[in-house]
């Protein structure tokens, strides 16, 4: 891939998608604002890696808004095509900063990257949290010391 990188992420994770017929247009080409919903099969798959998936989220007591996204495309995907999507914890101690690139599988070619920021909420005040929680805190410095390579190549 070409391009500039990304920061050095903090943990990485990967998930892979097809592109499925419903995704794409007329002309065979995937729809802008699926992207995004590719983004979150990375992101939840990253959120797997260090135990915060939703549920955990949920019982924890606090919402995880997406606050921000940006996406910036590349080239077209298109039907039946296989893609990795890999999500990159760039920031953590304050909101949720995480980096995406969308690649095919075969060639290794970028087809988009981006990222989203995510804020914590407490959900029964609905206050903003201006430091991220201590369990997201003490999850994500548990599985650095498991595992603190990345997941995916960029």
């Amino acid at each position: 891939m070409s391009g500039a990188r990304m920061p050095a992420a903090v943990l990485s994770a990967s998930a892979r998608v097809e592109v499925p017929f419903h995704d794409v247009d007329a002309m065979n080409v995937c729809w802008h604002g699926h992207y995004l919903k590719y983004f979150e099969f990375g992101r939840a798959a990253l959120l797997r890696k260090f135990d915060y998936d939703y549920r955990e989220m949920q019982a924890s007591g606090y919402l995880w808004p997406v606050v921000e996204a940006h996406l910036k495309y590349v080239r077209s995907a298109v039907y039946g095509q296989q893609l990795e999507v890999c999500a990159h914890l760039l920031e953590f101690e304050n909101r949720l900063k995480i980096g995406y690139e969308i690649v095919d599988v075969a060639s290794r070619t970028r087809l988009t990257k981006g990222y989203t920021i995510q804020v914590a909420v407490h959900a029964g005040t609905q206050e903003l949290q201006f430091v991220s929680p201590p369990i997201v805190i003490d999850n994500i410095e548990r599985a650095r010391a498991r595992d603190g390579e990345r997941a995916c190549a960029s």
